[in-house]
């Protein structure tokens, strides 16, 4: 783990190994974040339940995730960031065997929020390691091999849900399935991270915590930053959450094909990741942000009045590449908003994020079921365009 300054770097070759290995943990923490899309369905029927009720698994996963990021991010800049992402890709794999046994749906549920305190060390302090570790000039491309694992984790998990849900070993067999990984690449990562020389983070006292999170909330732009997070997770990270149930609902679809469209939307994010560098430089922050939320919004809208069902996966394509112009640029700037305390500051970011996700599949979840497929498109598609142009408008009275 982490080990005093005055030792020798680690070697190239290993920090490289090491953000493969991370790559694969964000892979599946990716995973775990859209494998119960999918499973709504299959959760509603067999607990005889509405697609809005058996919502609360991704609710209380995402309460609980963005709550714990306050307690990691610290914890990271205290104690070190990889021996917390070790801790929690062990506590991931014991959360999702304990939610493949679980006898009801209230205990699975309850389950979903230990998995979710777990997971919420994984991709943040991922994020926050390598800028730690690797120099700036190589950050940008080495953040893009993590953001190819996660985008991967999401689409494969968004699949996944869906052939699990019409499969013999539903719900419980996809958990079994994502413990099994988090276990594999926890061992691999402990053994690498023993190799690998990072100067120590500095013990900063019983009150860092509070402190640290004041020194984030205290920066002007930081609270603009985590606002934007916040209506990401909201208007889009939540409606989402709905889309193989309104497929599925609307269209009659399989749920394995619902989510196998669904799941383009993280195409559309690794087209992004793939031509990122030369999208910057030619279009600069302010635009790709007023970009993106155009296209995630008429992505939402034409959804909403799509007359065939295959065209929701060139659209959820659509709408991924429209995600990650907005989102790149808020998750650039979380990663500088307070460089002496990185691990707090991404955390907190991931905090806001992910309680806005809760926020946003509440009121998803609720609407759905009462007015159905109206407000889960419709208010998003108009909301997005917004946040997009208050960021964009943001950045550019940062830089005046």
């Amino acid at each position: 783990m982490n080990t005093p300054a005055s030792t020798a770097p680690a070697p190239a070759a290993g920090i490289r190994a090491a953000v493969t290995l991370l790559s694969l943990a964000a892979f599946f923490s990716g995973a775990a974040l859209r494998i119960c899309d999918g499973l709504l369905p299959r959760l509603s029927r067999d607990f005889g339940i509405t697609a809005g009720t058996a919502g609360r698994v991704v609710l209380t996963f995402s309460v609980a995730y963005g709550l714990s990021q306050l307690a990691f991010g610290p914890l990271g800049d205290r104690y070190g960031k990889a021996r917390l992402v070790c801790v929690a890709l062990f506590g991931c794999a014991l959360g999702a065997l304990a939610c493949a046994f679980a006898p009801g749906f209230d205990a699975l549920v309850g389950l979903r929020v230990l998995w979710g305190f777990a997971a919420a060390g994984i991709i943040p302090l991922s994020m926050a390691w390598i800028g730690d570790a690797v120099p700036y000039e190589q950050r940008q491309a080495t953040l893009a091999r993590l953001l190819l694992g996660t985008l991967s984790g999401m689409m494969a998990g968004q699949l996944a849900g869906g052939l699990f849900g019409d499969a013999g070993a539903g719900w419980r067999g996809a958990f079994l399935t994502l413990c099994a990984g988090y276990a594999a690449v926890g061992v691999l990562l402990l053994l690498r991270l023993r190799h690998i020389v990072l100067p120590a983070a500095a013990s900063t006292g019983r009150t860092a915590f509070a402190a640290q999170l004041a020194s984030v909330l205290r920066e002007p732009w930081a609270r603009k930053v985590l606002a934007a997070a916040l209506a990401e997770g909201v208007l889009l990270l939540g409606p989402m959450a709905f889309f193989p149930a309104y497929l599925h609902q609307r269209y009659g679809l399989a749920l394995s094909a619902a989510s196998a469209l669904v799941a383009l939307y993280a195409v559309g994010g690794l087209a992004y990741a793939a031509f990122a560098r030369h999208i910057v430089r030619r279009f600069g922050e302010r635009r790709m942000v007023l970009a993106g939320g155009l296209l995630m919004g008429g992505g939402f809208v034409a959804l909403y009045f799509s007359p065939v069902a295959w065209l929701a996966g060139p659209l959820a394509l659509l709408l991924g590449f429209g995600t990650y112009l907005y989102h790149n640029t808020l998750q650039t700037h979380a990663t500088q908003m307070v460089p002496a305390v990185r691990g707090t500051s991404v955390a907190m970011f991931a905090f806001c994020l992910f309680f806005g996700q809760a926020i946003g599949v509440s009121w998803a979840g609720t609407a759905f079921d009462r007015f159905g497929s109206a407000p889960l498109l419709l208010v998003p598609a108009l909301g997005l365009p917004l946040a997009g142009w208050a960021f964009a408008r943001a950045l550019q009275r940062r830089a005046a």
